[in-house]
């Protein structure tokens, strides 16, 4: 059984705006969609250049990076994010996690066994202070673009097998 409303109107009635009222009586009415507001720290526009910075350095490195925006639970802000790293699960060896928690004013950049080869502990750290300094700015989005260019420069491309 359809859902509905059967009403007796008679033809003379004529419906208000947005409804229709079928020949069984069925009442169809129209409402306005209201899309949601977002209620993260990116725009729709942001999160797409953010994904497309995430898709091109992983597509060019073959390693696998991940951005974690929020608090880094417990005292030990590296601890917290060395635990969310391992989180992504058989990949961790080749993945980079770049963690930030603006409200702790912390950025942590882990990686796995194998990408440690390939990005060096001076690379994150230059990647680092980049990023910082367009946080400082308040561009959160292109701190964490240009901190994930580094880091894909600094790993460079796939190795061939």
């Amino acid at each position: 059984m359809a859902a509905g409303e059967l009403t007796e109107q008679g033809l003379s009635e004529e419906p208000e705006f947005g409804v229709a009222i079928y020949p069984t009586g069925r009442r169809s009415v129209a409402k306005m969609y209201q899309p949601s507001k977002s209620t993260g720290p990116f725009s729709t526009t942001q999160l797409a250049r953010l994904d497309e910075a995430l898709t091109l350095a992983s597509r060019e490195t073959g390693l696998d990076f991940s951005v974690y925006l929020g608090e880094l639970d417990g005292g030990d802000t590296r601890q917290a994010a060395e635990k969310l790293h391992w989180s992504i699960g058989p990949g961790a060896d080749d993945s980079v996690l770049i963690a930030v928690s603006p409200g702790q004013r912390v950025v942590e950049v882990v990686t796995g066994s194998d990408a440690l080869h390939r990005v060096s502990d001076r690379g994150a750290k230059l990647a680092v202070m980049s990023m910082v300094a367009s946080f400082k700015e308040g561009d959160l989005i292109g701190g964490l673009v240009s901190g994930l260019r580094m880091l894909s420069d600094q790993a460079g491309a796939a190795p061939k097998h």
